[in-house]
């Protein structure tokens, strides 16, 4: 089952090759630096307005490192570690080489970034993955995992990778019910972090 397991990983590794990154990170793809800046603006924005502070970010897989471009000019005192399991992402990138399957954190981060990761892990593998986003976050978690109902409905499937495992938002969020809070958006509240919230800011 080990050698199995460490298969699954190199195909993992293999896949996410200079190819894939032309096709589904660019122009013709889902995320660019453009939009990563504002998404990035917005979540360190609110972050601020709820006076949790951002101090250090973790960006799981970190692909182009579209989110450390954005620090350096916007919060240059902000420590960023990245972490991928691409070969050639973190050859190009200087990320960790990490997959999150089997990768668990030495420390913990203010902002937590994971971005169309877990749909391609299998269910074990993901739920794992889940509880190490949980350590690893003191504060938020921004999370991206496109589910059933947004493979029927929402996504464009000519910049969208579908070879991915489909599961529902419910069996999400009973995993990330264990670590965080939902406030909506995407944005997930450590249960380790003491912000208040009104009722209304909390999607649950």
């Amino acid at each position: 089952m080990g050698h199995a397991y460490v298969g699954a990983v190199s195909q993992r590794t293999e896949r996410f090759d200079a190819d894939y990154y032309r096709r589904f990170y660019g122009r013709s793809g889902v995320h660019d630096a453009r939009r990563i800046a504002q998404l990035a603006a917005g979540v360190t924005s609110l972050a601020a307005w709820w006076r949790i502070p951002v101090r250090s970010v973790l960006d799981v897989g970190a692909g182009p490192g579209f989110w450390r471009t954005w620090l350096a000019g916007s919060m240059p005192k902000v420590r960023y570690h990245g972490i991928d399991v691409s070969e050639h992402a973190c050859r190009t990138h200087g990320h960790e080489l990490a997959d999150l399957a089997t990768w668990w954190p030495r420390r913990r981060y203010d902002l937590v970034v994971c971005q169309s990761v877990l749909q391609y892990l299998d269910d074990r593998a993901c739920a794992r993955a889940i509880d190490a986003l949980a350590e690893a976050c003191r504060g938020l978690l921004v999370l991206e995992v496109p589910t059933v109902a947004d493979r029927d409905g929402v996504i464009d499937p000519d910049g969208t990778d579908l070879d991915v495992h489909w599961r529902t938002g419910a069996w999400y969020r009973r995993r990330l019910a264990g670590g965080f809070t939902e406030i909506g958006g995407g944005l997930w509240l450590s249960r380790r972090c003491p912000a208040p919230f009104f009722e209304l800011e909390r999607a649950r």
